[in-house]
């Protein structure tokens, strides 16, 4: 359905933003910025949580070394330059100190984005990255851990991506990002180094490595720019359920949920103006998945992701609360691609809907649910459990029930090659096969049912069933190698943040969907003519 909201409304909207920023402040000097939201990793009278003194202790670091040395923001999960957490706090420093502030982004391509639609999406935010960066005399770097042997070109079978070698840095590529970071702070003169927060195994590990190659005398931070609660102040400990962590994050963030102050031009600029990046060269080293094509309902960016986020309030938040469960209605936000990329802030997305609250309360709660609670703990579970995509990292009563049930005869049973296909008997779940692999997304209701059904259907048993839709969500879905999706995946095979339920054949005590259930909930023969074979 074609959007009735005109541009001209989504720019002025936009620009009621950007005054709201400034009417909290001018800059983040002037702003009190929450230092929960960093810790730091490495550096003189290094703290695990930041140091109550640690911005007068860092300039002291510089003012002796007698050079004007910058601070430099190393961009890896929170791609935008506006409501970015990371990139304040940098800018915070680099005003205070007053030196230059630069930005990196290392192009990952096996872990950003292994398939060309991924990358489109990613490059084509990243370009209006460098664009603001520009406009506010801060310089933008690319460095790069591709390398010949990333792929083929062919899509992979089966999830041959979640089996981890014993290094797990060769298979994250930890030495080649921290190398090429490390080169990129030396030959710019970074005295201060600011990073965001991933709590996937990959960023992690370029994050541990850096931190092991920098010198002592180096500060290195993170900031959580991706959560309202940063995930180590909301909880020190994996949460067992929504209902656990929900009191936590409500009353934290009562002081967190604030506005953003704006991230201004940068008065201290870097002597040598750098040449605008060559994307085509970029686009052209991508050696990814070429069969998996770019989408035309998602425009990337954060201006794409700001205009997708004013549809969704001004056309579909009224019906959200009734209809967010039928896959025949359009009443999404649709957001999640932009909050996986970073190219939006959850917390602006949570602010601008709850200012509808008087109006469409349910549907502004069960959003707030969506965004907030179940996003954040998603970070949380993949956080504290390092086994988030295997079946030894699902809760006990889960593992035990699995276990028991492995051996159970399927009926139907399938393989890979015809599920991968769409070949199977039942049309619901072909249907949202052909949705997921075509257009890059897979409504949140039939998500559900399409993993529980690989469970149900997998010959191999429930390890190769999580395998399969970690796999198929990764490589397809424009929002795959998500903690949500880990977290959708593991909820439906394995009960993570669920309870157990009756006991049945295959599932155990695994929670059961049927296409009987779905053919109550909504209209079944609708959703499925929207993807035929």
């Amino acid at each position: 359905m074609a959007s009735q909201v005109g541009k001209h409304d989504v720019l002025l909207w936009i620009q009621d933003i950007t005054k709201k920023r400034l009417a909290v402040a001018n800059t983040v000097s002037e702003f009190k910025y929450a230092k929960c939201r960093v810790r730091q990793l490495k550096g003189p009278n290094h703290f695990p949580s930041l140091d109550e003194n640690f911005e007068e202790k860092t300039h002291e670091t510089i003012l002796k070394s007698g050079n004007k040395m910058g601070v430099l923001y190393w961009m890896i999960r929170d791609q935008r330059v506006q409501d970015n957490w990371a990139f304040l706090f940098a800018q915070r420093l680099a005003l205070k100190f007053k030196v230059p502030l630069h930005v990196c982004f290392c192009l990952v391509p096996k872990f950003q984005a292994e398939t060309l639609r991924h990358y489109t999406f990613m490059v084509e935010g990243l370009k209006e990255v460098e664009k603001e960066c520009r406009e506010l005399c801060i310089p933008f770097h690319i460095t790069s851990a591709i390398t010949n042997s990333s792929s083929n070109n062919q899509p992979v079978k089966t999830g041959v991506k979640r089996k981890l070698p014993e290094s797990v840095n060769d298979y994250c590529h930890a030495d080649t990002v921290a190398q090429s970071v490390l080169s990129l702070i030396q030959s710019v003169n970074i005295s201060c180094i600011i990073t965001d927060f991933f709590p996937l195994r990959e960023p992690t590990a370029w994050i541990k490595q850096l931190a092991e190659l920098l010198p002592e005398n180096i500060p290195f931070c993170q900031v959580d720019a991706h959560n309202v609660v940063p995930v180590w102040h909301a909880s020190d400990h994996l949460e067992y359920a929504a209902r656990t962590i929900r009191p936590k994050l409500h009353q934290k963030a009562n002081n967190l949920m604030t506005e953003f102050p704006p991230l201004i031009r940068h008065p201290y600029c870097h002597q040598s103006s750098l040449s605008p990046i060559d994307w085509n060269y970029w686009i052209s080293k991508f050696s990814g998945d070429l069969s998996v094509k770019p989408v035309d309902w998602a425009i990337p960016g954060t201006s794409g992701g700001l205009t997708t986020l004013h549809t969704f309030i001004y056309e579909r938040l009224p019906k959200y609360a009734d209809c967010r469960n039928d896959p025949t209605k359009n009443c999404l936000s649709n957001l999640s691609p932009w909050f996986h990329y970073g190219q939006i802030a959850p917390q602006r997305a949570i602010m601008e809907v709850k200012l509808w609250r008087h109006k469409y309360k349910d549907s502004v709660d069960a959003f707030v649910e969506e965004a907030f609670i179940r996003r954040e703990l998603s970070d949380n579970f993949c956080y504290y459990n390092p086994k988030y995509d295997s079946i030894e990292g699902a809760w006990k009563w889960a593992q035990d029930t699995l276990a028991q049930h492995a051996h159970d005869k399927r009926n139907p049973s399938y393989s890979e090659e015809i599920m991968i296909s769409a070949e199977t008997k039942d049309d619901l779940w072909n249907a949202a096969q052909h949705q997921l692999v075509r257009s890059g997304k897979l409504h949140g209701f039939l998500r559900m049912y399409w993993a529980k059904k690989i469970l149900e259907w997998h010959e191999s048993g429930p390890s190769a069933a999580l395998k399969l839709a970690l796999y198929l969500n990764d490589h397809y879905a424009l929002d795959g190698s998500d903690p949500n999706g880990f977290v959708g995946v593991m909820w439906s095979i394995c009960g993570v943040h669920d309870q157990g339920w009756a006991e049945r054949p295959v599932f155990g005590k695994i929670r059961c969907m049927t296409y009987k259930g779905c053919l109550g909930k909504f209209s079944v023969p609708t959703f499925v003519a929207r993807y035929p074979k």
